[in-house]
């Protein structure tokens, strides 16, 4: 199994990034039969996005939103993407217990993705996830602040779920990411459309299949009032079907949850009759045995 979703920082945290907490991550997972771990931080903690990034909220209509998300930002951009890097590199040299892989968590940008690509090409990164946590400049995941709560009580439900998806089918075909992380996390707050989710899926599974991506099987899911995978069994075996590799995560931001729901994942990646993880090495995928 993998834990290819990493953190080294809590929400709130700034730093600094150092090898003993990559190599103590090693370890943790390590311990319950992980075999192979990925430091997969957010791009948008790094100085660096943020000098070429910053203001990219603009665009939304909504000053509340673009207020909340200028001010979540100017919080976390606070690292240097160098020392983050020096760090999981400096684990990796020192005989870690298992292989580390130097990763990325990309948001999507919408008309900024070559951008982000560019910045990003002289950096030995082996994996870069790619995430949708914005719609606009709503952080719809940011539950718990009342500017983001207020959304959820007053967009309708659909509406959220076709933009989402439009976005991953978006940041699919820019093929600046590896795979796709959490690939439904627009159930992240627990409210979902009534009825049939079936076409969401479909277009899920449609944009990591036409533009070869791997996607992403998560337990943060399960610590959200979501209180399911990601993703969900259903979308989990068109994704089977349609023939996409997955990897395995925690998305953990603490050394506590490093591994967490491993054993749980393992089974729902039986019932999808998934037989084998895909791993990444300087951006080349190759299988890994369950």
């Amino acid at each position: 199994m993998l834990d290819y979703h990493l953190h080294l920082l809590r929400h709130g945290e700034d730093g600094p990034y150092r090898a003993e907490s990559v190599r103590a991550y090693a370890e943790a997972a390590a311990a319950v039969g992980v075999e192979e771990i990925c430091i997969t931080e957010h791009l948008f903690r790094f100085r660096q996005a943020d000098r070429l990034l910053a203001g990219w909220w603009d665009a939304d209509p909504d000053g509340r939103l673009r207020e909340q998300t200028a001010s979540y930002w100017d919080e976390h951009a606070t690292g240097d993407l160098d020392q983050y890097v020096a760090a999981v590199v400096a684990a990796v040299a020192d005989d870690p217990a298992i292989p580390i892989r130097v990763g990325l968590e990309i948001d999507y940008y919408p008309g900024r993705m070559g951008e982000v690509a560019d910045l990003l090409a002289g950096w030995p990164f082996d994996l870069l996830l790619g995430s949708v946590h914005w719609l606009g400049a709503w952080g719809f995941d940011q539950m718990g602040d009342p500017v983001v709560d207020e959304q959820w009580a007053t967009r309708e439900v659909e509406a959220v779920w076709d933009a989402y998806v439009a976005a991953i089918e978006e940041l699919a075909a820019t093929r600046t990411a590896d795979v796709l992380a959490h690939p439904d996390l627009a159930k992240v707050a627990g409210i979902v459309p009534a009825g049939d989710l079936a076409p969401w899926w479909d277009r899920l599974a449609k944009a990591a299949a036409e533009n070869g991506v791997a996607a992403e099987l998560s337990s943060a899911g399960w610590r959200k009032p979501a209180a399911q995978a990601y993703p969900a069994p259903p979308l989990l075996a068109r994704f089977r079907a349609a023939g996409v590799p997955v990897t395995t995560a925690s998305d953990a931001h603490e050394l506590a949850l490093v591994a967490d729901g491993t054993d749980r994942l393992r089974v729902l990646l039986a019932e999808a009759g998934y037989t084998e993880l895909c791993g990444f090495e300087r951006r080349r995928p190759s299988p890994r045995a369950i």
